[in-house]
């Protein structure tokens, strides 16, 4: 009966639609026998998520919490993330932190002007940290005034967690769900590229991928120079910066998508070494890195992920 009903799966027609959200793409994919189409529902999710968790818009629940010291949650969306972020900030002993809010407003401020900003970063440090955060299901409380949260590491794959948990409620047991690179799939096996951060836009190596998610952060793309220093938008928490180290990319296989993206981050920000003994300590996850030896493309990759790379 089960082989019967997986080949069935197979063969059930397939819906597909795209389009735009967060301030990137997303690609939906799924296996219905009635042929539903749910673009309408999926696009509903999106907003009320960004309405929820984008710093980008100075309406949205973390906005306005950052905004002042304490906020009652209005959605279903701002609590679980918090919630699972602090379980990664514990994991990491810090390496994912979304209280780095000044440290990347800093970032992004500082490419689109050009006025420098590496020498605040003391200075913005002490604005940074969990341990200013007090939470429960309720509401979220600041104890020092200046904290501020940027879920923009985990917000995507939550996204897609969310998209893929209302997908599975309508019945669907086949499905790729894609929002800004982070994804998670269910069912048939799918074929998902790595790409090559010395030659970004082409395929290094490719996942076979089901009933798992994954997510890529890379320091290769949305640097920028000043002064002479090369500035990463992934930076530690506890430092400030990133040093000029040989990790470029780190592809995670997670059960969702959240927990993907956010160690994804987490491992960008610790450097290869730390990577590796991050991924010591959590062995539910499986993992690729792309790092630079002697102007060549090297690789590290966990057990697991062996078994289902390709060149």
């Amino acid at each position: 009966m089960w082989i019967a009903a997986a080949f069935l799966c197979f063969l059930l027609p397939e819906v597909s639609f795209d389009g735009t959200a967060q301030g990137t793409t997303y690609h939906i994919r799924y296996a219905d026998a009635g042929q539903r189409n749910f673009k309408i529902s999926v696009d509903s999710i999106l907003s009320d998520i960004d309405k929820a968790l984008s710093t980008y818009r100075t309406d949205s629940e973390v906005s306005t919490f950052n905004q002042f010291d304490d906020f009652r949650y209005q959605s279903g969306y701002f609590y679980p993330v918090l919630q699972r972020s602090y379980e990664i900030y514990q994991a990491t002993g810090g390496a994912f932190d979304p209280t780095v809010a000044p440290l990347t407003e800093a970032y992004r401020n500082g490419k689109r002007s050009g006025i420098p900003w590496p020498g605040r970063v003391d200075s913005l440090l002490q604005y940074v940290g969990f341990q200013y955060i007090v939470f429960d299901s309720v509401a979220v409380h600041k104890t020092k005034s200046g904290v501020r949260l940027d879920f923009d590491a985990i917000a995507q794959g939550y996204t897609v967690d969310v998209i893929a948990g209302f997908l599975e409620k309508q019945g669907i047991t086949d499905y790729l769900v894609e929002v800004g690179g982070e994804l998670r799939c269910r069912g048939k096996k799918r074929s998902i590229p790595i790409e090559d951060p010395f030659h970004p836009g082409k395929t290094l190596r490719t996942l076979t991928l089901t009933n798992r998610a994954t997510a890529t952060s890379g320091n290769y793309y949305n640097a920028y120079r000043q002064d002479g220093q090369l500035l990463h938008h992934i930076m530690h928490p506890q430092t400030g910066i990133s040093p000029p180290d040989a990790l470029l990319s780190a592809t995670v296989l997670s059960a969702d998508a959240a927990s993907a993206d956010a160690y994804a981050t987490a491992l960008l920000a610790l450097g290869l070494e730390g990577a590796k003994l991050l991924l010591q300590k959590e062995p539910q996850l499986e993992a690729f890195l792309v790092y630079e030896e002697e102007g060549r493309p090297k690789f590290f990759m966990t057990a697991g992920m062996q078994a289902i790379i390709a060149e």
